[in-house]
């Protein structure tokens, strides 16, 4: 027999509660008094209840079937949308109305008899740990969470998908949502419309792909599986995860199949439940959290002289490699608070930074500076509005930006510290201790690296204030593309300038010929050897260049390894810029070769 869902929420209701009349099984249920009656035939025809509209024993195997065993939780990712709170805390351990947001889950899932829970962890994951002891849960790790959005979580655990709720871990619910009887698959949507949401409820309660005409309901992400929806959602995880261009996308993905999901919809009441991802929506549900009270924004308050209420529509930026930013509003300006990221208090020293903002501050090339803490590192700048990026792959866009580099180089800036690359290689390398490099040939790497030191330190004519980090996301564009500035200078120090143009090509992942294009848009103007201008760059200069590339493809790698033992993944940058030091060591001794022909 084919079971409709009105069939089935008819018999989930009779398994809690003895019939008394039909005029009350569609009050309570939601059903015409019609669609009850005839509900009631179908059910009775096929052996489902008795004549005194009682379940039978073939009810009670179809619950059997059908009813959960477990429950997997959703934790692994950063809640960038919860800066600054998440720095410290993930998202999943937020306390709200004096509750964890994961534990009052999971205490809901032990309500209803399921202790079989299975949480899946990524950053900060060191933090869940005390929930095995305390309620038994097991930790899936994650360890693709920062590259990687949860469909990828939901791959780790695909061997305990059968009869099982999928729920994420920053959801609160007023009432629990979970039985210990299930009869058919669904996913839970609000009845609020949601222009981000990417399905909506159709009349037959079926969920649909939401388009721009038709707005979709807002995305709960609570959901029950039984075991034939299961067996095809698992199927779709990892024909899905194949392909590196579904890296991002959300394990709801999983469940379409012929522009449908394969599962009902389940409407509930946005009040009754409340996502809360982002900093506003916590302070807009609990505004007496201590979690609020965040040092960040206690600094705002204290520089911008307003009460932490004032400081409004906060929203994460892009999370930088470095640091961690987000956007917000206070007396009608927008300004960008920046916090240091994991382990950078070892990376980075702040009063260096410090004294680097004071040295460029009229020369009207970086970001505009309100507050710096030369001890901790937070940082409050002015926003941009309507700025942009440098798209390293537009000839003009980075011709613009050589230009300003070239020009600020030519200031000859000075400070009193100097950033010593060969001295960071060294550096970066000891921060990872007894740990050998994930790398089977890095000695040799390392070797090959070093030995270019003595052509570098041969032909560097000059040191002056090099910004180290000169790459294209720091170029902005402002004024409506009239100015370009530099920001970002953490890493600034005395150098050759020259590691500005290589630092730019590694970023940027060029292959040879766009390197060679960056460093002859640069020297546009001509290169200064021997005291005398040359057209365009000498070949001394350019394979110091080269040399550069590989000793700053060397240095992020291992600034990369201690990144990663930290539990930050960097991706493909991190092996690309492993490549640029053995690659360019190689074009060096080439070029080298080449030149004494």
């Amino acid at each position: 027999m084919y079971m409709n869902i009105k069939n089935m929420d008819i018999m989930n209701y009779l398994l809690k509660n003895r019939f008394i009349n039909q005029r009350i099984l569609a009050e309570s249920t939601g059903y015409s008094l019609g669609g009850i009656n005839q509900s009631l035939k179908v059910l009775f025809k096929n052996g489902y209840v008795d004549e005194n509209m009682s379940l039978t024993e073939k009810a009670f195997f179809e619950f059997r079937l059908k009813s959960p065993k477990n429950a997997i939780i959703l934790a692994a990712g950063y809640g960038m949308r919860m800066i600054p709170i998440n720095l410290e805390t993930p998202k999943g351990l937020l306390k709200v109305r004096g509750e964890r947001l994961i534990e009052r889950t999971i205490k809901q899932l032990h309500e209803v008899g399921i202790t079989d829970i299975y949480i899946v962890v990524g950053y900060l994951k060191e933090k869940y740990e005390y929930l095995i002891d305390k309620y038994g849960v097991n930790l899936i790790v994650n360890s693709d969470y920062a590259f990687k959005n949860n469909l990828h979580s939901l791959k780790q655990v695909l061997k305990y998908l059968s009869n099982s709720y999928i729920i994420p871990c920053d959801i609160w619910c007023r009432d629990n949502p979970y039985r210990s009887h299930e009869l058919y698959s669904w996913y839970m949507v609000s009845n609020l419309l949601d222009i981000e949401s990417i399905i909506r409820v159709n009349r037959k309660m079926e969920l649909v792909p939401s388009t721009r005409k038709l707005t979709g309901n807002k995305m709960i992400g609570i959901s029950y599986l039984e075991e034939a929806q299961a067996a095809i959602v698992r199927q779709r995880v990892q024909e899905l995860c194949i392909s590196p261009r579904n890296d991002k996308l959300f394990w709801e993905e999983a469940l379409f199949s012929h522009d449908k999901t394969t599962v009902m919809a389940k409407i509930v009441l946005s009040k009754d439940v409340v996502e809360i991802n982002t900093y506003e929506q916590l302070r807009n549900f609990d505004r007496d959290s201590d979690q609020l009270q965040h040092q960040a924004l206690k600094i705002i308050s204290q520089v911008l002289d307003v009460k932490i209420g004032e400081i409004t529509n906060i929203s994460v930026l892009k999370k930088g490699m470095t640091n961690r930013s987000f956007l917000f509003n206070c007396k009608n300006e927008r300004y960008i608070m920046c916090i240091p990221g994991e382990g950078t208090e070892r990376l980075i020293d702040r009063r260096r930074e410090a004294n680097t903002y004071k040295a460029i501050a009229t020369e009207k090339i970086s970001d505009n500076i309100i507050y710096i803490d030369p001890r901790a590192g937070y940082k409050i700048t002015k926003f941009f509005e309507n700025a942009r990026t440098c798209n390293p792959f537009n000839w003009h866009d980075v011709a613009r930006c050589m230009k300003k580099l070239r020009e600020f180089h030519e200031r000859k800036i000075y400070v009193e510290h100097e950033f010593n690359l060969f001295k960071q290689i060294e550096f970066y390398e000891l921060l990872r201790g007894d740990i050998s490099s994930i790398y089977d040939d890095y000695e040799e790497t390392k070797t090959n690296v070093l030995s270019l030191k003595s052509y570098i330190d041969a032909h560097i004519t000059e040191k002056v204030l090099a910004h180290i980090d000169a790459v294209p996301d720091n170029f902005l564009f402002i004024q409506n593309d009239t100015e370009v500035r530099l920001i970002d200078w953490e890493y600034a120090g005395m150098q050759d300038p020259h590691v500005d143009i290589a630092m730019f090509a590694v970023y940027s992942l060029y292959d040879k010929a766009q390197v060679d294009h960056l460093i002859e848009t640069y020297f546009i103007e001509g290169c200064t050897h021997e005291n005398r201008v040359t057209e365009g760059c000498s070949d001394e200069t350019r394979i110091k260049i080269y040399c550069y590339i590989a000793a700053c493809g060397f240095l992020w790698s291992n600034w990369c390894e201690y990144k990663r033992l930290l539990g930050i993944e960097m991706g493909e940058y991190s092996l690309r810029q492993y490549r640029f030091a053995k690659e360019y060591y190689r074009i060096v001794r080439n070029e080298l070769l080449r030149v004494e022909e």
